[in-house]
């Protein structure tokens, strides 16, 4: 396993949608193995192949809390089969460090994909479990979460962003 270098936006390569994986191989399984312990050294709960520079359509989560046992979770060619509600997360992304937002999202969904064998399965979610499953299913789609801001909440993300990273240069 190798922990891999996260793209930040604004890198155009963040914009670019995901390919259907045609076959689970084991170099398949060898890139989910990077991105978990690449989400894990990072301190996320998500992370898309997307936002490592592999343009293809796997996600992993992790939403277990400090105190529980790792639930990770893959997903290769996901999609949402079913949503509904409405709830306000204040998500943060890894390709976005030190910035936080208040982001309308489904309150409950429910996605197939396949697993890390790639046998076919669905999962139902609500909480933060739904807001994982939506934020990284739109990476693998070239969304980002400054795109579900306002014009104002953007320009303050942007100063965020800045201000984050004037102070990383400084550590």
């Amino acid at each position: 396993m190798t922990t891999r270098e996260i793209l930040k936006y604004p890198d155009p390569r963040l914009r670019e949608v995901g390919a259907p994986v045609q076959a689970v191989t084991p170099e398949v399984q060898a890139l989910v193995d990077d991105m978990a312990e690449t989400m894990y050294a990072s301190g996320g709960c998500g992370l898309a192949a997307t936002q490592i520079g592999e343009m293809v359509r796997i996600f992993v989560v992790d939403c277990a809390g400090e105190d529980e046992p790792s639930d990770l979770r893959v997903f290769i060619n996901p999609e949402i089969i079913e949503a509904d509600g409405q709830q306000v997360w204040n998500e943060g992304c890894l390709s976005f460090p030190g910035v936080n937002e208040e982001i309308k999202r489904a309150e409950h969904v429910k996605a197939r994909a396949l697993d890390r064998n790639g046998q076919p399965f669905e999962v139902e979610a609500d909480g933060l479990l739904a807001v994982a499953i939506q934020h990284e299913l739109d990476h693998l789609n070239g969304v980002l979460m400054i795109d579900k801001l306002n014009a104002i909440k953007r320009r303050m993300m942007g100063r965020k962003l800045a201000k984050a990273k004037q102070d990383e240069a400084q550590t």
